[in-house]
C-alpha cells in the first residue's frame, strides 16, 4: 500500500510537469510559468504534508522522486557555474569597449557590494536589538546541540587561521582544483585566475595583435557554447522550481518554525529593509525601483527557492544583460564578484545577528557603540571569500564569531529554521549582485536605459 501512494503522488507531480509544459507550448511567457510553478509548488508541498507528515516514510520516498527534477535541476546549474564564471571574465577583458574602464568597473563592483554588507549588518543589528533577541531564549534540542558541536568542529579546522593567511586562502595554487569548486573560496580564485590571463591578454593585443586576435575569436566561441547551455539549462526553470518548492514546503519543520516564529520574523523583517535599500540605491541613481522590481523578479523567486546564488548564476546575468540593460562585460563582473564578496543577506544581515544574539551570553553589551562599530567592520572583513552555495552563510558566522570572540557553538541555535531563513537570505544575496551590476553601469555611463525602461515583447528564454 504505502508503495501504492508513492506511485500516485509521482503521477500527480509528472501531470503537473505536463501542465508546464503545456503552457509553455500555449507560448504563455517565462515569468508567468516560473511564478506558476512557485505557487503550485508550495501548494503540493503543503498537501503532501498535511496527508503524510513531514517525517513519512511514504513523503520522503516521494521526495526522492521529486528530487530527480528538483535536485537535478540545481546540479546541471552548478556544473555550468564555473565554466561560465570563467569565461565571462575572459569575455570581459576582450570586449574592446570595457578596457580602458576595467579597474574603474572592479572598483565600483567591489565597493558596491562590500558597501551594501556594511549597511546589511547595520541593519541586521539593529534588527536583532530592536526585537529583543537573545541566544538564551532558544531552547537547545538535539539537532540544535549537534549542529553546534558540528560548527566547533569546522571551527577548529580554521582557528589557528591569520587573517593574511585568510586573503592567502582567495588566491588560486591549483585553478584546475577550484574549477572544481573544491574550496569554500574557488569561486573568487577562477575569477582571479581568469582577470589574470585577461591582463595578459591585453598587454598580448598590445604588442602581438595577431595572437590576441586569435585568442579572443577561441574565446568568443567557447562564451557562445556555454551559454548556449546556459540557455538549455534556465529552459527547465519552471519544472526544477516546483519540484525544489514542493521539497522545501513538504518537509519543513513547521512546530520548529511556530516556536522560533519570533527570529524568523526579525530575520525577515532585515532582509525586507535591506531589499528597499537597494531600490532607495536605483531611486537615487535615477533609475526606477519598480522596473528593477518587475525585470528581477523572476530571478529573484528562482534565488528564493533554490538557496543557491551560485546556481542564480546564469539567470542573474542573463536578466542583467537582456533586461536591465548592463553591459556583458559588467554583468560578468557583478554576477561572478557576488558570488564570493559582499554577500548582503548570508555574510551581511546573518552574521551581524547571530553575534547580537550570542553576545549577552558572554557579559558583552550588544548596545555598546564600540561593540557595534567592531562588528561591522569584522562582517564586513570576512564577507570576502563566502562561497555562493549551501553552507556559505554558516563560513560566515564562523569567521565573525570567532573573530569577535564568541561561542561558536551557539551559531547552531538556528538549524531548525535555517532552511526557512536562508531562503530570504539568498534572494538578497543576487539583488545585491544584480543593483552593484546595474549602479556601476549608471555610473560609468553604460547603462542602456531604453532596455532598463522598456518591455520585451519576447522574453529572455522564452521557449
Amino acid at each position: 500500500m504505502p508503495t501504492l501512494w508513492i506511485i500516485v503522488n509521482i503521477i500527480i507531480f509528472s501531470v503537473l510537469l505536463f501542465g508546464l509544459f503545456y503552457m509553455q507550448k500555449k507560448h504563455i511567457s517565462f515569468s508567468k510559468r516560473v511564478f506558476t510553478a512557485l505557487g503550485v509548488g508550495v501548494i503540493l508541498g503543503f498537501i503532501l504534508q498535511f496527508i503524510y507528515g513531514a517525517s513519512s516514510d511514504i513523503l520522503l520516498s516521494s521526495i526522492d522522486w521529486l528530487s530527480i527534477v528538483g535536485t537535478g535541476y540545481i546540479k546541471l546549474l552548478k556544473m555550468i557555474v564555473m565554466p561560465l564564471v570563467f569565461i565571462s571574465i575572459l569575455t570581459a577583458f576582450t570586449k574592446l569597449k570595457l578596457v580602458n574602464n576595467m579597474a574603474k568597473i572592479s572598483l565600483l563592483v567591489i565597493g558596491i557590494l562590500v558597501g551594501t554588507t556594511a549597511i546589511a549588518a547595520s541593519i541586521g543589528i539593529a534588527t536583532t536589538l530592536g526585537f529583543n533577541l537573545e541566544a538564551i531564549q532558544i531552547e537547545q534540542g538535539d539537532s540544535e546541540l549537534a549542529r553546534g558541536e558540528q560548527m566547533e568542529q569546522t571551527y577548529g579546522e580554521i582557528q589557528d587561521q591569520t587573517y593574511p593567511q585568510k586573503i592567502l586562502e582567495l588566491l588560486p595554487d591549483n585553478p584546475f582544483s577550484d574549477l572544481t569548486g573544491a574550496r569554500p573560496t574557488s569561486t573568487i580564485a577562477v575569477v582571479i585566475f581568469a582577470a589574470l590571463i585577461g591582463i595578459a591578454y591585453l598587454t598580448v593585443r598590445r604588442k602581438t595583435p595577431e595572437h590576441a586576435e586569435l585568442f579572443a575569436k577561441w574565446v568568443a566561441s567557447l562564451h557562445a557554447v556555454i551559454m548556449q547551455v546556459v540557455k538549455m539549462i534556465l529552459r527547465l526553470t519552471p519544472y526544477g522550481i516546483l519540484a525544489i518548492m514542493a521539497k522545501t514546503v513538504a518537509t519543513t519543520d513547521l512546530a520548529s518554525i511556530s516556536k522560533l516564529g519570533e527570529f524568523v520574523i526579525a530575520s525577515y523583517v532585515a532582509l525586507i529593509i535591506m531589499f528597499f535599500v537597494h531600490l532607495l540605491l536605483l531611486m537615487l541613481a535615477g533609475l526606477s525601483p519598480i522596473t528593477y522590481l518587475k525585470k528581477s523578479m523572476p530571478v529573484l523567486s528562482f534565488a528564493f527557492t533554490s538557496r543557491s546564488s551560485a546556481g542564480t548564476l546564469p539567470f542573474n546575468i542573463d536578466t542583467q544583460t537582456k533586461k536591465l540593460g548592463v553591459p556583458e562585460g559588467i554583468a560578468n563582473f557583478a554576477g561572478s564578484f557576488g558570488l564570493s564578496i559582499g554577500q548582503n543577506g548570508c555574510a551581511g544581515i546573518y552574521p551581524a545577528m547571530l553575534a547580537t544574539m550570542i553576545a549577552p551570553t558572554v557579559g558583552i553589551n550588544p548596545l555598546s557603540p564600540t561593540f557595534i562599530l567592531t562588528l561591522i567592520i569584522v562582517v564586513t572583513v570576512s564577507s570576502f571569500g563566502v562561497a555562493g552555495v549551501g553552507g556559505g552563510a554558516t563560513f560566515a558566522a564562523l569567521l565573525v564569531l570567532s573573530t569577535m570572540d564568541l561561542p561558536v557553538g551557539l551559531a547552531g541555535l538556528l538549524i531548525s529554521v535555517e532552511p526557512l531563513i536562508d531562503m530570504g537570505r539568498t534572494a538578497l544575496n543576487v539583488s545585491g549582485s544584480m543593483t552593484a551590476g546595474v549602479l556601476t553601469s549608471r555610473v560609468t555611463k553604460e547603462l542602456d536605459h531604453e532596455a532598463y525602461q522598456g518591455v520585451q515583447s519576447v522574453e529572455t528564454l522564452h521557449a
